[in-house]
């Protein structure tokens, strides 16, 4: 008797042509997000054929979208084993690190990926970026210039300097790098991120009717950008403006009522403007939240101010138990004991602080004019 049952043959499962076409859908899937789907087409794959290059890298690309990190490097590791120049598994490994804040064994990942391509500048800008999180200045500095010389306008490595400078506490520099990237665009098109950047390397110049420009063109493009908000209130802070310090505060904490270092802030401007009610608002709420030295210091400012010199020096002897460091308390202190016409105690006060063996001008000159000495 015959049957119709066809002879066994390869099924198409093992054909090349179905492995690539669900590679094909694998990352068709990870380009979607997702990366359930790309994973499934990939374990497919490696049932079939375990070192197979493309599902491997598949499946670490899908677990480093999953932030699963140490499984996509085992992934990589797996495809380098049988196919050590892949560069798209070094690539992902060497991300993998980076997300991992391991800098070091990134950047050596990505100098064996330059090895088979020097001149690509997504890994040049990668190996800078990770150099300036190491606070290598030298070697930062000396690839993100490699970069410029391949692509003289590259913005990554333009913006990349400029914050490198700008981590060093070197402002000019920083800013000179940050306003190239005006040359070719103009303040309505650039990243609002350059132009924050730039606005706040001029709050540490203290050029802050500059800063203002920069900050308030980001206002105009992003009107509740917490960056642009918070260095135009500094900007008027610094240019002794509380009144217009007082609107981008107050406008941040429409949205952020809780931001307990805004709420200091804003306490310090009602401060400046002898508002005592409001101000003891603000620093109350900013205390409600969790302790603030600055809210605490406002506070003592403000019975200071009032005349409670008592209260003023218990908050004050409160707040350096905590921090007895903290030489803007020594100095009310002072200014309390003072009005009080406690000279001696004023003295006994600055000479503790002197006792740290920290060196402040301020102290130094309250001394010098209270005991009447030259140093």
């Amino acid at each position: 008797m015959t049957t119709n049952t066809p002879p066994k043959n390869d099924t198409p499962i093992l054909h090349p042509e179905y492995i690539s076409s669900l590679s094909k859908r694998g990352y068709q899937f990870l380009k979607e997000n997702s990366t359930n789907e790309a994973i499934e087409c990939f374990q497919q794959i490696l049932e079939i054929d375990k070192i197979n290059n493309y599902a491997l890298v598949g499946m670490g690309d899908a677990c480093r979208k999953h932030g699963h990190f140490h499984d996509a490097i085992k992934y990589y590791e797996r495809c380098l084993e049988n196919y050590p120049g892949n560069n798209y598994a070094l690539f992902g490994l060497a991300d993998c690190y980076k997300a991992l804040n391991q800098f070091h064994k990134a950047i050596d990942i990505w100098e064996k990926y330059l090895e088979h391509d020097p001149n690509n500048i997504t890994v040049l800008t990668r190996v800078a970026d990770a150099y300036r999180k190491l606070r290598d200045f030298k070697n930062s500095k000396f690839v993100y210039q490699k970069v410029l010389e391949i692509d003289k306008y590259n913005p990554y490595a333009i913006i990349g300097l400029g914050h490198l400078h700008y981590d060093f506490k070197e402002y000019r520099d920083a800013l000179y790098y940050w306003e190239r990237m005006l040359e070719r665009r103009t303040m309505s098109n650039v990243d609002i991120r350059v132009l924050t950047s730039i606005g706040n390397c001029h709050r540490k110049l203290k050029t802050f009717e500059d800063g203002i420009v920069y900050f308030d063109a980001v206002i105009q493009r992003e009107s509740s950008n917490f960056y642009a908000l918070f260095g135009l209130a500094d900007c008027f802070r610094g240019l002794n403006q509380p009144a217009r310090s007082l609107e981008y505060w107050n406008r941040i904490l429409e949205t952020d009522p809780q931001n307990k270092v805004i709420l200091t802030r804003a306490g310090d401007a009602y401060c400046t403007l002898k508002n005592y009610d409001k101000a003891i608002d603000y620093y109350r709420r900013a205390l409600s939240i969790d302790f603030d030295t600055y809210a605490m210091l406002g506070l003592a400012i403000v019975d200071r101010e009032q005349g409670r010199y008592d209260d003023a020096i218990r908050s004050l002897r409160s707040l350096l138990a905590n921090e007895p460091k903290n030489h803007r308390a020594y100095i009310e202190l002072v200014e309390c004991y003072l009005q009080l016409d406690d000279k001696q105690s004023a003295l006994d006060t600055l000479h503790e602080y002197l006792n740290f063996g920290i060196k402040n001008t301020v102290i130094y000159d309250m001394l010098q004019r209270l005991e009447g000495q030259q140093f």
